[in-house]
């Protein structure tokens, strides 16, 4: 490809919203250009990288015996209703009408989809185990879209779905997947950590992510450096030691002006925040309010919490007047004297005695509340946040919390889409069996950014040769003076078109500084230099772009090496 013909510009400033490096850089260097909020057009070099990163992908799901298809991005929204998902999904669901009236959906994922292709197709056991998958655009509302390619609201994703007769053969499928995504992540380049994860929307008995760590990262991960636990914080437990035992005190109101924080409160009554009860209060999209309670020492894990109450629709912060309308006063709450409140209070909050909690009176808290006696709790739960230098539950050493990124999903379905479509399968026995689904979902532009965040210097981009959109850089200096040099260049391009491993030569009437400046952003594996210097030196400046080692070969050798990749 010539340059001087490539649909794309380079940027020489960095962009002044583009904080993470991957961001800043697929910009600067003409591989990405952003539409609206989460929205981006591939230019051809971004592209290019996009479906390298595909292939990749495909031979590894290939090689596990999925078989490629696809399904429609838009669905009727009475496919997402069976499964319960419609209502349940918030508002990054993409919702709409079509011209006759009828509620259609923009695909998040597709699991609905799958579920009733397999009610039409299956019927005997003969046909399992099996394994579909296909690359299909994705349309997320995302409420803040951030870092370029990290987190969007449409995308394409490669989504698998696993197809067994039970849960035996669910975990076989399962571990395949996972062995799979372990080699796909090793040939991106992306050093990968396979964490448990919350099963979220998607349901089901097990999860794993896929992630890589990021201090930009939204996501925490839980570690365990000396048995290898992982897990994310939103699911990681610790335990927890029992608190002292204590009778009971009775209960008494005492003025605590201005202390609406933990630390205000322990420092006015001069206690340690383990001795206090902290609320917290959502409302759930189903018009729950929630009162949550924790020790003071700890905080509240809101998908722990979520889970606990079954939560439909989303939760969010609940607002002033509605935890006032519930009979309880912000920053002096709790659950007594409340109403028209779902209380869940975690379980070492529940067994800790004498503790110091809200009166619900601005000013004023009350010692020795206790659970079962002051206020009687709906639910009984893990709601605590793990905590750098909590026991591990594995084997009781200190964990350690890193930012990550998640590049890819596997989850054990089970039968809840099956059961919702009366997807079955006759067995050996001659009795109809719900069939078992596992679903497997990795995002190709996430992973091309996280590509970038693991290869890249203060020139630009280091593209791994699997991925790299052209197998080398060819800069041609000095053509107009020397006739050889264009030849030379000419030579190779063709040979690197009939090599089937095309490159990319810069062949623009520019300064040889614009065009290495240009050759180190874009970030090919090699940058090949044709110059009457070269020429002289005896062939072609070959310089390796990971390293910056330079040496210069024959014109033999450089094929050898374009056609090597």
């Amino acid at each position: 490809m010539r340059l001087s013909k490539l649909f794309f510009t380079t940027l020489r400033d960095d962009p002044a919203d583009a904080e993470m490096p991957s961001h800043r850089l697929l910009l600067r260097a003409g591989y990405v250009r952003q539409l609206g909020s989460g929205i981006y057009s591939l230019l051809p070099l971004g592209f290019r990288v996009n479906r390298r990163v595909e292939q990749i992908v495909r031979e590894e799901m290939d090689r596990i015996g999925c078989q490629e298809m696809e399904m429609p991005v838009v669905h009727p929204a009475d496919v997402w209703r069976a499964s319960g998902r419609y209502d349940a999904v918030g508002p990054e669901m993409g919702r709409f009408k079509d011209r006759a009236g009828r509620d259609m959906v923009l695909a998040m994922t597709h699991e609905e989809v799958v579920g009733l292709l397999l009610a039409d197709i299956v019927r005997s056991y003969r046909q399992l185990p099996m394994m579909v998958y296909h690359f299909q655009t994705k349309w997320r509302d995302e409420p803040r879209a951030r870092g370029g390619l990290i987190r969007v609201r449409e995308f394409v994703m490669k989504d698998a779905y696993s197809i067994d007769r039970d849960e035996a053969g669910l975990d076989v499928s399962y571990w395949a997947q996972h062995g799979a995504y372990v080699r796909i992540f090793e040939r991106l380049g992306l050093k990968t950590i396979a964490v448990s994860s919350d099963v979220g929307m998607m349901g089901g008995s097990q999860a794993h992510e896929f992630m890589v760590l990021n201090p930009a990262g939204e996501d925490v991960l839980v570690l365990c450096e000396a048995c290898g636990y992982a897990a994310n914080r939103q699911v990681a437990v610790v335990p927890r030691p029992d608190p002292p035992q204590e009778e009971p005190l009775p209960l008494e109101e005492i003025a605590t002006p201005g202390t609406t924080t933990i630390a205000s409160l322990a420092a006015f009554l001069g206690i340690g925040p383990e001795r206090t009860a902290k609320a917290a209060f959502f409302m759930t999209g189903d018009g729950r309010l929630v009162s949550a309670i924790v020790r003071g020492d700890h905080e509240v894990n809101e998908t722990k919490l979520f889970n606990a109450v079954k939560a439909s629709g989303g939760m969010r912060p609940a607002q002033v007047e509605e935890i006032r309308a519930a009979g309880m006063e912000p920053g002096y709450g709790s659950p007594i004297g409340a109403h028209d409140t779902v209380v869940v209070i975690d379980e070492l909050a529940a067994r800790s005695a004498n503790l110091v909690a809200g009166a619900n009176r601005e000013g004023f808290h009350n010692r020795n509340v206790n659970h079962g006696r002051d206020f009687q709790a709906d639910i009984v739960a893990d709601l605590t946040t793990a905590m750098e230098g909590d026991p591990c539950p594995t084997c009781g050493q200190p964990v350690i919390l890193r930012n990550g990124i998640e590049v890819g999903n596997i989850f054990k379905l089970g039968t809840k889409y099956t059961d919702a479509f009366g997807a079955t399968y006759l067995g050996e026995d001659g009795v109809a069996h719900q069939i078992v689904m596992g679903s497997y979902g990795i995002g190709i532009g996430r992973n091309v950014a996280c590509i970038v965040e693991a290869h890249h210097d203060d020139k630009g981009i280091v593209w791994p040769a699997e991925v790299a959109p052209y197998a080398a850089h060819l800069v041609s200096i000095g053509a107009a003076r020397e006739p050889q040099v264009a030849e030379i260049a000419e030579r190779l391009h063709a040979f690197s078109i009939e090599a089937g491993r095309e490159i990319l030569w810069d062949d623009r009437d520019e300064s040889p500084g614009v065009k290495f400046t240009d050759a180190e952003l874009l970030g090919m594996p090699w940058i090949l230099t044709v110059s009457p210097r070269s020429l002289a030196a005896g062939g072609v400046e070959v310089t390796e772009r990971a390293t910056g080692e330079r040496s210069t070969r024959s014109i033999e050798a450089v094929e050898a090496l374009i056609a090597g990749g």
